[in-house]
This record gives structure tokens, sequence and C-alpha cells, in this order.
């Protein structure tokens, strides 16, 4: 069948007029989805308290500030990771004992972190070996998939709130870059 060059233009046309209305239609569909949808939701994760073992044998009794520091340290987590957005920090409620992996048995931390609306759950420990140097035992827990996701040892060097503060920077930007995106 042979087209008149009429037929052609009007041809032309129909598919010119077809393929705007194509890409007006895709164009709202994407204006839509990034400002009329709502965003994924955060995900909930817990940062369980963090043991502590002082195993330098140094003289001198600094539990109290050991203690405030790895408080400190866990609460930066939170903090770390609560910032960037994509996750909304739960707390673990403990009411008779510490909240940490070891001052109860897994399955009751678990069901305190899955209590706790937590779908992440993070946990470990720091222990002191000497003055200079101290080691953490990171871990990552997915509750959803009952998998270990990340499982990091870290040094760090000094027994000071800047060694702390630094070390708890450090470890939250490495659980970040193992942690599922919303």
């Amino acid at each position: 069948m042979m087209q008149t060059a009429t037929g052609r233009r009007a041809s032309r046309r129909r598919n010119g007029a077809s393929a705007v209305l194509s890409m007006l239609c895709a164009l709202a569909a994407l204006s839509f989805a990034s400002s009329g949808s709502p965003a994924a939701s955060p995900i909930a994760v817990a940062v369980a308290d963090f043991d502590y073992f002082d195993t330098s044998g140094e003289v001198v009794d600094q539990s109290a500030e050991h203690r405030a520091r790895v408080a400190s340290f866990a609460a930066l987590l939170r903090d770390n990771l609560a910032a960037q957005g994509d996750y909304r920090v739960v707390p673990i409620e403990c009411p008779d004992r510490p909240c940490t992996a070891t001052s109860m048995s897994q399955d009751v931390f678990i069901a305190a972190a899955r209590k706790a609306g937590a779908r992440l759950v993070v946990y470990g420990g720091i222990r002191k070996m000497s003055t200079l140097v101290q080691w953490g035992e990171i871990q990552l827990l997915d509750l959803e998939a009952e998998k270990l996701l990340m499982r990091r040892t870290v040094t760090f060097r000094g027994d000071n709130d800047a060694a702390y503060r630094h070390a708890a920077d450090f470890v939250g930007n490495t659980l970040k870059e193992s942690m599922p995106k919303p």
C-alpha cells in the first residue's frame, strides 16, 4: 500500500504527539515519585550497651571513667546512625540488668531487641589491653533475616574521651557500609 505525502505527514504528527504524550506521562510519574509519594521508612536499629573488660593490670582504679566512656561510645554510635536519616534508633529496655549481649542469654537479648521494634541490632564489647591499646569487637545482626551482617575487630590507641570519640566515629561509618538501605 502506497502512502501519500499528506498521509506520511499526518502519521509523523501522530507519532510525534504520541512521543510527547509519553514523555509528559513519564515526567509526571517521576515528579510524583520524587515529591508526592512518601520516602522509604528508616530502618529500626538498636544499639546495645557495650561490655567492657579491663585486662591491663593497671594499679589505679579507673572503672568509673571507663563506664562513662563506654556508655558515651554507645551513645555516639546511636547519634551517628540516627544522623543519616536512613536509620531510626530504638532503645532496648532491660529493667533489671545492663543491656549487653553478655549480661543475658542470647535468646533474651534478641527478644529484647525485637520487642524494641529493631530490625538490626549492634552490639559488642571493648577490652583494655594496656594503657595505650584497646580493642573492640563490633557485631551487626539482621533480626529479620536472622543473619550476622558484620563482625569487626577494631583497635584504638588511648584511654581518654577523644580516643573513644574517634573510635565511635570510625565504627559508625563502618557499620553504615554494612547496613542495608531502606
